[in-house]
């Protein structure tokens, strides 16, 4: 009888996406944060669309990377 094992090879793709994960959530809120104090600038909208675009992009990277975990554990 074999015992069902961790795929190590999909929970290293999971790690990288939780990865990419982290940084847009850093990365996007701290956008916002400057396109909100800035609002007589001239880029004010692109880099507003820029910040919203990179917070849904943190968000379903951090789904799919937890998928691919859980997947890697018990599939």
């Amino acid at each position: 009888m074999e015992t069902k094992r961790t795929n190590k090879e999909l929970l290293v793709k999971g790690l990288k996406k939780m990865g990419i994960s982290l940084i847009c959530m850093f990365l996007g809120p701290s956008l916002l944060h400057i396109g909100f104090t800035n609002p007589e600038k001239p880029l004010y909208i692109p880099i507003l669309i820029v910040a919203f675009t990179i917070c849904c992009l943190a968000v379903f990277f951090a789904y799919k990377g937890l998928k691919t975990i859980m997947d890697s554990m018990f599939n």
